[in-house]
């Protein structure tokens, strides 16, 4: 009933009727996660390019835009882990990557408005061939680090004409159009991570359902098949009672319990 699989970041979890610690890692196969890296790695570039001591003397600008690509990028990873335990947790620290993006989209649309330029319209062929780049899909190995740098790199040389033009005003705009595709990749995901925790409930809720089928799994073993609960229809589990004027007397008690509290006397 209960073993164990492996994942896609080489780690391993329990599985069974009901599994406790959920499906974590394989965030690198997101095109949210592949977009938002290419979003990082054009904006430090970008910095390095368009900024000095003497349009950002304090380094303010530069250190804002480079932190909320930063944090977009870092924060999907921490949902992946976080998505083991805590539904709530992912879409927590999904909605902050979202909100970097979004941060950072704004750094963008200052830059191009006091150049004297507004971002590129949606009918503009320029804004349509960048925002027709596509990705490929990364295929996991046992090699995930090199693997993946090898990867970005190469998505970065397919899109390096436009996100990392030296022409800040199309690199500016390149980016900004990039940015909105991670974002709306990343509403879907969040939207996916909000039905997932409806269906299988969160952390509490799985360990409580993964304890009661051991335990269930327990007594088949050792008593056969217990009976069913006649108000619910789950396995009934021998209990002793522990105070009351039936304490240390066996009794049937529901295994759905506290969502149905039938008892019987054995």
């Amino acid at each position: 009933m209960f073993g164990q699989r492996t994942l896609d970041n080489g780690t391993r979890e329990a599985t069974g009727s009901f599994r406790i610690i959920g499906h974590y890692g394989g965030y690198r196969k997101m095109y949210s996660f592949g977009f938002t890296c290419l979003v990082y790695h054009a904006t430090t570039l970008f910095c390095k390019r368009n900024f000095n001591y003497r349009n950002d003397a304090l380094g303010k600008t530069v250190g804002q835009m480079v932190g909320a690509a930063r944090s977009a990028r870092q924060n999907i990873v921490e949902a992946s882990s976080r998505a083991a335990t805590s539904k709530e947790q992912e879409l927590r620290q999904l909605d902050v990557a979202k909100g970097s993006l979004d941060e950072l989209a704004g750094d963008y649309e200052v830059f191009l408005v006091d150049a004297g330029e507004a971002p590129w319209s949606q009918s503009d062929e320029r804004y349509q061939t960048v925002k027709a780049l596509k990705l490929d899909a990364f295929d996991a190995t046992d090699d995930l680090d090199h693997e993946f740098g090898e990867y970005i790199l190469a998505m970065r040389r397919r899109c390096a004409e436009w996100l990392e033009n030296e022409d800040p005003l199309v690199a500016a705009n390149a980016i900004l159009i990039t940015i909105r595709r991670a974002a709306a990749f990343l509403k879907g995901q969040m939207d996916k991570t909000a039905d997932a925790f409806l269906e299988e409930g969160g952390f509490t809720e799985r360990m409580s359902r993964a304890r009661i089928a051991a335990r269930d799994e327990k007594a088949r073993a050792n008593h056969g098949d217990t009976p069913k609960c006649p108000r619910c229809g789950r396995n009934l589990r021998k209990m002793v009672a522990r105070k009351g004027r039936n304490a240390g007397n066996e009794f049937w008690g529901c295994s759905g319990y506290p969502e149905c509290d039938f008892t019987r006397n054995v």
